[in-house]
């Protein structure tokens, strides 16, 4: 798949658990575990804007294209 999610790298820099974020963005840790996994086929755009509050970054840092 060419989008390649950097949830668990920008978690890892931050030192945030998963747990700590799922609580933070108010999703299960479950939710947010097929997200870390790339499986996920879709994400809300107010998920993935209440990951940038979280984390302070932006969508970019959070998932990219790989051709």
């Amino acid at each position: 798949m060419p989008i390649h999610v950097n949830l668990d790298q920008l978690l890892k820099e931050r030192h945030i658990k998963a747990k700590d974020l799922a609580l933070a963005i108010d999703i299960t840790e479950a939710n947010l575990s097929i997200l870390k996994s790339g499986k996920a086929k879709a994400i809300r755009f107010t998920t993935l804007e209440a990951i940038c509050q979280a984390l302070n970054c932006q969508p970019g840092d959070i998932i990219e294209y790989i051709p």
